[in-house]
């Protein structure tokens, strides 16, 4: 190899970036201290934006295509470097390719459980979670603003603020939406919706464009969720007697299919018996005390004729106590609504009980 050749070969002739991962987002081209050949080819790829810099200055940035390296397609690299017409030197300048391709399927979830009160279950706390898409919009602004000078910048050192920001607003959204706990499902779509509006512009201070946002899953502690779960197991079996038995009916006949021959069929009948008499007893059981819950009814007003006048009316305590003073004996007419006439006490049987609690009249004294 000659000494010219030498020469060329420390001269870059072609500039371009294969891009071999899934988040790169920026990549610097290495040229280990190599000139820029004037008129070298720059190749930008579909998706792809080459943004010169010349001494930390921002200078010409290319969108897709095929470039030759003149004056005429480097303005501002020609007016930085001063370069008079004619120009055909290499040149030295750092050249930074931004993948402006939608970063798909980045995930977002809150750290800790976000506090907030429903009107049912009251102060609850819950986690969410979802995902999201980005892409470079404004290459220039986010190499100022987020990459500097980094060589190899990768999704992974954005995400986390992006996260941040997306939480905090996805919390102060649903805290102030008042939607009920249990119709945060049907809401996923305007959620994402409204948190899509409200940090889509605050991305776009970085000069990303925030393309996609979904929320996929509210989630409730799991002592809620049991909660919500025994709720609906009620209201799926309806009327509990019912279901028991329904239940007990099933394991009749299922006792009754025991494939053990006459044997088999005859403890399944004797089970079958015995879960019957069972339901019996406990339907009986539950009769009884019901039964002995209810107190009987009050004894009705009655009016009392005492000496040819129309008393009264009287309650069950007043009739005990006249009863019990002979104000009222077996004797006495009384009457309420509903009897044809008035009738002697004593032939009233719920008013006939009470001279049973009457002291017998006293022995005669012996003088």
């Amino acid at each position: 190899m000659g000494l010219l050749d030498k020469i060329k070969g420390e001269f870059i002739d072609t500039i371009e970036w294969m891009d071999p991962s899934e988040d790169t987002m920026i990549h610097r081209f290495e040229r280990y201290n190599n000139e820029i050949k004037y008129g070298a080819k720059l190749i930008v790829r579909e998706s792809q934006v080459a943004v010169f810099i010349n001494e930390g200055t921002l200078a010409d940035v290319y969108q897709p295509g095929i470039y030759s390296l003149e004056t005429q397609n480097m303005p501002i690299m020609t007016t930085l470097k001063g370069w008079k017409y004619g120009f055909h030197s290499p040149f030295k300048a750092e050249v930074y390719f931004c993948n402006t391709k939608n970063f798909t399927d980045q995930k977002w979830g809150t750290k800790n459980p976000i506090m907030m009160r429903d009107v049912e279950f009251g102060v609850v706390r819950i986690r969410a979670f979802g995902n999201y898409a980005f892409k470079i919009k404004d290459a220039i602004k986010f190499i100022r603003e987020v990459a500097g000078t980094d060589g190899t910048f990768t999704t992974e050192k954005i995400t986390e603020q992006l996260k941040d920001i997306t939480i905090t607003r996805f919390t102060n959204i649903l805290g102030a939406s008042k939607i009920p706990v249990l119709d945060l499902a049907s809401n996923y779509n305007d959620l994402s919706k409204f948190v899509f509006d409200k940090i889509g512009p605050e991305f776009l201070e970085y000069g990303i464009e925030l393309t996609k946002f979904l929320v996929e899953n509210i989630s409730l502690p799991p002592a809620v969720e049991e909660a919500m779960d025994k709720r609906t197991s009620m209201g799926v079996i309806g009327n509990l007697n019912a279901f028991t038995q329904y239940e007990t009916a099933l394991g009749i006949e299922e006792a009754a299919k025991n494939p053990g021959g006459n044997a088999g069929a005859g403890i399944g009948m004797g089970m079958g018996f015995a879960m019957a008499n069972q339901m019996g007893q406990n339907m009986n059981q539950n009769q009884n005390v019901n039964q002995q819950n209810i107190a009987p009814p009050p004894l009705a007003q009655f009016f009392v004729a005492v000496n040819g006048q129309q008393t009264g009316p009287f309650g069950e305590q007043q009739l005990a106590q006249m009863a019990q003073s002979n104000q009222l004996t077996k004797d006495t007419l009384i009457w309420k609504a509903g009897m044809a006439a008035w009738t002697a006490a004593g032939q009233v049987p719920e008013v006939a009980k009470l001279f049973g609690q009457a002291p017998p009249p006293l022995p005669p004294q012996i003088p």
